[in-house]
């Protein structure tokens, strides 16, 4: 939105002329003609910064993000069975919990790893813990990331969630689908 302003503004200042200048003031001509070079410099100065901004994505960060956010840990210890991990899950209707022992962070539980690793290798979801088939060492991002960073980890890694980590304490979590709309948004 802001930037569609900006991008208005400076091609209404860029489609102004120097004859559009000189019918309404009457000013000498070396004061018209650098009136007009310094509309052009700052013009120039401006589509530059849309271009580099919408070259690197964004410049905001996870931290950023988590802020508009609200973020709210969710979590549940490593001996829960899969089959409550994943009725809590389908009751915050999320993909991933983390899964935490105490205020620690051990691993991540995903809807990938309740197919892959639960139903694909024939366990019983009711007699399974959390513990024994989660994502051991989940990738861990700082509130500093950018969205760009974030959203490569995200497809050069393969995964779906990254839990936001500040000096070992878990802030919350983004999911692909959270960078993807900021970026759109964008």
């Amino acid at each position: 939105m802001r930037t569609s302003k900006v991008f208005t503004a400076a091609t209404f200042l860029l489609l102004l002329s120097r004859t559009a200048f000189a019918e309404e003031v009457t000013l000498p001509a070396p004061v018209l003609e650098w009136s007009f070079y310094i509309l052009l410099i700052f013009a120039a100065c401006v589509a530059v910064f849309i271009f580099i901004k919408g070259k690197s994505g964004t410049f905001d960060t996870l931290g950023s993000l988590l802020g508009e956010q609200n973020p709210m840990v969710h979590s549940v210890r490593p001996d829960v069975t899969v089959t409550e991990c994943v009725r809590r899950m389908n009751e915050l209707r999320i993909g991933a919990m983390l899964v935490m022992q105490e205020d620690q962070l051990v691993g991540i539980f995903t809807e990938r790893d309740a197919i892959t690793r639960v139903l694909g290798a024939g366990l019983d979801p009711s007699n399974t813990n959390v513990s024994g088939v989660m994502t051991e060492n989940p990738v861990c991002v700082s509130t500093s990331t950018t969205l760009e960073e974030a959203m490569s980890i995200v497809t050069n890694q393969r995964i779906r969630h990254l839990p936001v980590v500040e000096d070992g304490k878990v802030l919350g979590m983004v999911s692909s689908g959270d960078l993807t709309h900021r970026l759109v948004e964008d």
